[in-house]
């Protein structure tokens, strides 16, 4: 674990050192039957190190049950979980003649995902991230895409944001929606640093702000691209990214038989709502 990244290990001890519940810090996520042997006097490099029969929960368990157990009992009680558990509808916007992209958020941009948005985002708080990746996962998986005909597109920062910042918080957040749905990512968008921040401004403030932010520098092998970032506020972030891969798939229809029709774009975040 001395390899890992700070946010990597500060995970792997929210979620597999602590059963609270990760939002209210009260209730247990695991029921009473799983907590006698999780909450047992066990350190993570024995967990890592078990290897017992992994179909019966032994005294000392093996670590696929444990992680499996771990991950399927959820990081918050059931009371939080349902708190913030509706699934916002999708809402559209427009990125050429006749296209549109839909925009799937996995909650609302509210107490208490929004104090712990900005707390990861700005402050680098990594105890807010297993509460965050909880609610990423409640997104369904797209109808039909697999790890062999699409890919996830993180919404790209650029490298003067991530020195300024010291991570960056949408591709954490996109790997861990890459495991989870099994569907690899993709970078071959960059983002060209002559933006300024998206908060606070109008939706065409937006709009004019990203006006060429973005470049594909290479092309996909797949024609269902589904893009994501944290929060999606009007969507003119992503409205911009799927403009650009719109663009770049018609203009190449020509050259490449690959690209002879257009990419299937889907958008995906974590949270819908103002950031004002």
């Amino acid at each position: 674990m001395r390899h890992l990244a700070p946010y990597q290990i500060g995970l792997w001890l929210a979620e597999y050192g602590d059963m609270r519940c990760q939002l209210c810090r009260i209730y247990r996520s695991a029921p009473p039957s799983q907590r006698l042997q999780i909450h047992s006097p066990l350190n993570i490099s024995s967990l890592l190190t078990a290897d017992t029969t992994p179909n019966s929960p032994p005294n000392l368990p093996n670590k696929h049950w444990f992680l499996t157990k771990r991950l399927n009992s959820g990081l918050l009680c059931s009371h939080c979980h349902n708190s913030i558990a509706w699934l916002p509808k999708p809402f559209e916007v427009d990125i050429a003649v006749g296209t549109v992209l839909s925009i799937q958020a996995a909650t609302y941009y509210d107490y208490p995902i929004r104090q712990a948005i900005r707390a990861f985002k700005h402050d680098e708080d990594m105890t807010k991230l297993p509460l965050l990746l909880h609610v990423l996962r409640q997104l369904p998986r797209p109808h039909g895409c697999h790890h062999d005909n699409s890919v996830i597109v993180a919404m790209p920062t650029t490298e003067q944001r991530v020195v300024k910042r010291g991570f960056d918080p949408v591709s954490i957040l996109a790997a861990q929606l890459s495991k989870h749905w099994h569907i690899p990512l993709w970078q071959g968008v960059e983002r060209i640093d002559n933006t300024i921040s998206q908060q606070g401004l109008t939706r065409a403030e937006r709009l004019s702000n990203l006006n060429n932010a973005f470049a594909v520098i290479e092309n996909p092998h797949v024609k269902r691209l589904i893009l994501f970032d944290d929060v999606a506020t009007t969507g003119a972030s992503l409205q911009a990214l799927g403009r650009v891969l719109i663009g770049q798939s018609n203009g190449l229809s020509d050259t490449k038989p690959h690209n002879s029709n257009q990419y299937h774009l889907l958008a995906y975040a974590l949270a819908h709502g103002s950031q004002s």
